[in-house]
Protein backbone atom coordinates (compact mmCIF):
# COMPACT_ATOMS: atom_id res chain seq x y z
CA UNK A 1 0.00 0.00 0.00
CA UNK A 2 1.39 3.67 -1.09
CA UNK A 3 1.94 5.81 1.64
CA UNK A 4 -0.16 9.50 1.55
CA UNK A 5 1.94 12.57 2.50
CA UNK A 6 0.30 15.34 3.80
CA UNK A 7 1.77 19.21 4.77
CA UNK A 8 -0.16 21.93 6.55
CA UNK A 9 -2.56 19.95 7.79
CA UNK A 10 -5.59 21.58 9.15
CA UNK A 11 -8.72 20.80 10.68
CA UNK A 12 -10.57 21.56 7.28
CA UNK A 13 -8.61 20.28 4.88
CA UNK A 14 -4.53 19.84 3.51
CA UNK A 15 -2.65 22.54 1.61
CA UNK A 16 -1.11 19.22 -0.12
CA UNK A 17 -1.04 15.65 -0.41
CA UNK A 18 1.06 13.64 -1.96
CA UNK A 19 0.86 10.35 -3.38
CA UNK A 20 1.79 7.45 -5.59
CA UNK A 21 4.17 10.75 -7.28
CA UNK A 22 1.48 12.98 -7.98
CA UNK A 23 0.56 15.95 -5.62
CA UNK A 24 -2.61 17.41 -5.26
CA UNK A 25 -2.84 21.04 -4.01
CA UNK A 26 -6.14 22.65 -2.55
CA UNK A 27 -7.52 25.40 -3.97
CA UNK A 28 -5.18 28.16 -3.45
CA UNK A 29 -6.41 31.84 -2.67
CA UNK A 30 -4.62 35.21 -1.77
CA UNK A 31 -3.70 36.67 1.02
CA UNK A 32 -4.40 40.20 0.16
CA UNK A 33 -7.61 40.57 -1.50
CA UNK A 34 -7.09 44.70 -1.93
CA UNK A 35 -5.36 43.58 -4.94
CA UNK A 36 -6.98 43.31 -8.57
CA UNK A 37 -6.90 39.86 -10.68
CA UNK A 38 -3.30 40.64 -11.83
CA UNK A 39 -2.07 40.98 -8.04
CA UNK A 40 -4.09 38.02 -6.68
CA UNK A 41 -3.49 36.24 -9.39
CA UNK A 42 0.37 36.83 -9.17
CA UNK A 43 -0.15 35.89 -5.49
CA UNK A 44 -1.75 32.61 -5.96
CA UNK A 45 1.10 31.64 -8.14
CA UNK A 46 3.60 32.34 -6.28
CA UNK A 47 2.37 30.20 -3.60
CA UNK A 48 1.63 27.39 -6.06
CA UNK A 49 5.09 27.95 -6.97
CA UNK A 50 6.24 27.14 -2.76
CA UNK A 51 4.08 24.38 -2.38
CA UNK A 52 5.17 22.38 -5.06
CA UNK A 53 8.84 23.14 -4.43
CA UNK A 54 7.95 21.98 -0.54
CA UNK A 55 6.39 18.62 -1.74
CA UNK A 56 9.59 18.39 -4.52
CA UNK A 57 8.00 19.43 -7.80
CA UNK A 58 7.95 22.96 -10.14
CA UNK A 59 5.51 24.06 -12.23
CA UNK A 60 7.14 22.45 -14.97
CA UNK A 61 5.40 19.48 -13.98
CA UNK A 62 1.85 20.71 -13.97
CA UNK A 63 -0.26 17.73 -15.25
CA UNK A 64 -3.56 19.68 -14.57
CA UNK A 65 -5.46 23.30 -13.57
CA UNK A 66 -8.27 24.12 -12.44
CA UNK A 67 -8.84 28.11 -12.51
CA UNK A 68 -11.74 29.59 -10.78
CA UNK A 69 -12.82 33.35 -11.22
CA UNK A 70 -15.50 35.18 -9.46
CA UNK A 71 -15.56 37.08 -12.84
CA UNK A 72 -15.24 35.62 -16.08
CA UNK A 73 -14.77 39.21 -17.78
CA UNK A 74 -10.80 39.18 -15.54
CA UNK A 75 -10.10 36.27 -17.94
CA UNK A 76 -7.42 38.35 -20.00
CA UNK A 77 -5.79 39.53 -17.15
CA UNK A 78 -5.15 36.79 -15.44
CA UNK A 79 -3.95 35.35 -18.88
CA UNK A 80 -1.43 37.32 -18.74
CA UNK A 81 -0.04 36.82 -15.55
CA UNK A 82 -0.81 33.34 -16.33
CA UNK A 83 1.35 33.24 -19.63
CA UNK A 84 4.57 35.12 -17.95
CA UNK A 85 4.92 32.59 -15.27
CA UNK A 86 3.97 29.24 -16.94
CA UNK A 87 7.44 28.12 -19.23
CA UNK A 88 7.00 27.95 -22.40
CA UNK A 89 6.46 24.10 -23.38
CA UNK A 90 5.03 22.69 -20.08
CA UNK A 91 1.62 24.56 -20.52
CA UNK A 92 -1.01 21.70 -18.74
CA UNK A 93 -4.37 21.22 -19.81
CA UNK A 94 -6.37 23.96 -17.63
CA UNK A 95 -9.96 24.47 -17.21
CA UNK A 96 -10.91 27.90 -16.48
CA UNK A 97 -14.45 28.80 -15.14
CA UNK A 98 -16.38 31.78 -13.37
CA UNK A 99 -17.62 30.60 -9.88
CA UNK A 100 -19.01 31.80 -6.71
CA UNK A 101 -16.01 32.25 -3.93
CA UNK A 102 -16.01 31.56 -0.22
CA UNK A 103 -14.85 34.32 0.89
CA UNK A 104 -16.04 38.22 -0.60
CA UNK A 105 -13.08 39.34 -1.92
CA UNK A 106 -11.10 36.59 -3.78
CA UNK A 107 -11.09 37.02 -7.42
CA UNK A 108 -9.27 33.57 -8.02
CA UNK A 109 -8.93 30.53 -6.68
CA UNK A 110 -6.15 27.72 -8.48
CA UNK A 111 -6.31 23.81 -7.99
CA UNK A 112 -3.07 22.37 -9.55
CA UNK A 113 -2.09 18.62 -10.08
CA UNK A 114 1.62 17.71 -10.74
CA UNK A 115 4.03 14.75 -10.79
CA UNK A 116 6.94 14.75 -8.29
CA UNK A 117 9.97 15.71 -10.10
Amino acid sequence: MSSIQRFHVGPRLSETAVHNGTIYLAGQVPDDLSQDIRGQTAQVLAMVDRLLAEAGSDKSRILMTQIFLSDITDIAAMNEVWDAWIPAGNTPPRATVQAAMAKQGYKIEIVVTAAVA
